[in-house]
């Protein structure tokens, strides 16, 4: 029997957040990444509300939150979150941030640090190198000069291993409908990608004193595992796990071994 989850919309600033809580106990925050939306977490959300109480919400501008929302930057996101916090009345919390919420705990520790307990930064980065910036010049290039069918279709090549998405296109007219119905719009994603590309923490992060597991996999191709490996690096005490495959995505393509691994670091 699945645990019951809760709906909230959480006034922000301009904008209204949609707020997602399943289980009890211990809070445990579950960031998403660029697509912004907490569903991405759907494979983790009831297992960890097994242990937690289990908060994912999707950002300003994406999902059911006030649509047509840009963002300044990743700072902004961060303070979205703590505003989250401050509504559902949450002190401290564990947090899990993939990709681009992995960048925007990064701002929480350093910034809110009393707010968090553990922290876990799967598939991030500390700053952008060369391969960053090229990769998402053309990811961005896609979107505004080939639309946005192209850019969520090579989005998704890159970020799902071949083994796993192969089966799932059976019908990829269904396949892409899905992807496409969530799209913010050209502005919102623009001012993402910026946000994105804008994010640089390298010089901060040996600030950070909460205890930090680094996940990634081998095989993914937006955030290279070098640059959990930096992470762990940067981050005093932290560690570093990289699963064998799963590409950007593997909490969704290797969920066993991601949740396992997760849930043996936030256990008490």
């Amino acid at each position: 029997m699945s645990i019951p989850t809760e709906q909230r919309r959480i006034s922000v600033d301009d904008a209204e957040i949609h707020v997602e809580i399943t289980g009890s106990g211990p809070d445990l925050l579950l960031g998403a990444g660029l697509g912004g939306r907490g569903i991405f977490w759907a494979r983790q959300i009831q297992q960890f509300a097994k242990y937690f109480r289990v908060i994912t919400h999707d950002h300003r501008g994406c999902g059911k939150s006030t649509p047509g929302k840009t963002v300044s930057g990743v700072s902004q996101m961060a303070d979205d979150l703590i505003a989250v916090m401050d509504a559902l009345h949450i002190d401290t919390a564990h947090m899990v941030g993939h990709s681009t919420g992995g960048a925007i705990f990064q701002h929480i520790a350093l910034e809110h640090p009393g707010r968090m307990h553990k922290l876990v930064l799967s598939c991030s980065w500390a700053g952008p190198d060369e391969y960053f910036v090229q990769l998402f010049a053309m990811r961005r290039e896609i979107l505004v000069k080939c639309g946005p069918a192209a850019y969520f279709a090579s989005g998704t090549f890159l970020a799902m291993p071949s083994s796993h998405l192969q089966p799932q296109m059976q019908d990829s007219r269904a396949f892409m409908e899905e992807r496409m119905a969530a799209f913010p719009g050209l502005e919102v994603e623009l001012s993402r990608l910026d946000a994105v590309v804008g994010h640089d923490l390298r010089n901060e992060l040996h600030k950070i004193q909460h205890e930090t597991l680094c996940i990634g996999a081998r095989d993914d191709q937006i955030t290279p595992p070098g640059f959990t490996e930096e992470l762990g690096r940067k981050i005093p005490g932290a560690t570093t796990h990289l699963l064998d495959e799963g590409g950007h995505f593997c909490p969704i393509a290797s969920a066993e071994a991601y949740s396992a691994r997760l849930l043996q670091f936030l256990a008490p």
